[in-house]
């Protein structure tokens, strides 16, 4: 028998939602679990999953908060029938590393992405290389995006950026309101390259990288590169599965 945890968020309907399991289910304590349920949207999916990866437990997710892309929905009837009988998928996540202003390197994890941003009232002047081919000498931008397969359907999409295939093994670059070259357009690249960004004008216009919600100012030089050796295990309902979900963001996309 599977034991199951539960991690709620601690809005109103994640508590409701939590209740109502432990009138139902036998919860084990995290340690033992085999399962872990966590309660809440797509955030405190993310905030739950770098907290705990380390563990090597599968996490299913019951969505509370709006779209809830890395959820699972509520069922009062065949919830517990659906923990136990979902399908596991495993996804690698970016490893963000940035050198700042003061010289100090800093570290973050993204499942979803890594924005780059402008930190004051100017433009950010970025250069973006990959590997050591260039993508592009001098970007005048609010910032850039380069966001995973499952995080291609969140804020990548807002900026119009690819939405990526969960086993495509690539990732987006993608502007964010670029003034020069106005019509830059996202760029589609292997996710076994290393992604460089640096600040071509650090003290006039400082930027900030944000790797999910890790937030890191006064960056000047930022890499980024898929870590295949992380693997984060998510559970999904048979017939909700997040490579059914991309699909369906796929087709919106294009009958929009």
């Amino acid at each position: 028998m599977k034991k199951i945890f539960v991690i709620s968020d601690k809005n109103k309907k994640s508590l409701q939602i939590k209740k109502f399991l432990m009138g139902k289910i036998n919860l084990s304590s995290l340690k033992k679990s085999s399962i872990i349920v966590v309660i809440g949207g797509d955030g405190f999916m993310l905030q739950t999953l770098k907290k705990n990866y380390r563990l090597k437990k599968p996490f299913y997710g019951i969505n509370s908060g709006n779209y809830g892309f890395l959820m699972n929905k509520f069922n009062k009837h065949k919830t517990h029938k659906k923990i136990l009988q979902a399908k596991k998928i495993k996804i690698s996540p970016l490893i963000m590393r940035v050198k700042t202003k003061t010289g100090s390197l800093k570290k973050g994890i993204a499942i979803n992405e890594v924005s780059i941003l402008r930190q004051s009232r100017q433009a950010a002047v970025l250069k973006i290389n990959q590997g050591k081919k260039r993508i592009i000498k001098e970007l005048i931008s609010d910032g850039v995006l380069v966001s995973t397969p499952a995080g291609s359907t969140a804020y990548n999409l807002s900026v119009h950026g690819p939405i990526l295939g969960l086993n495509s093994n690539k990732l987006s670059i993608a502007p964010i309101s670029a003034f020069r070259p106005r019509r830059w357009k996202p760029k589609i690249v292997n996710d076994n390259s290393q992604i460089t960004i640096r600040n071509l004008s650090p003290s006039k216009r400082p930027i900030s990288a944000v790797a999910d919600n890790i937030e890191v100012r006064n960056a000047n030089i930022i890499k980024i590169k898929t870590n295949k050796k992380l693997k984060f295990n998510l559970l999904y309902d048979t017939n909700r599965s997040l490579q059914k979900k991309i699909k369906l963001e796929q087709i919106r996309k294009e009958t929009s």
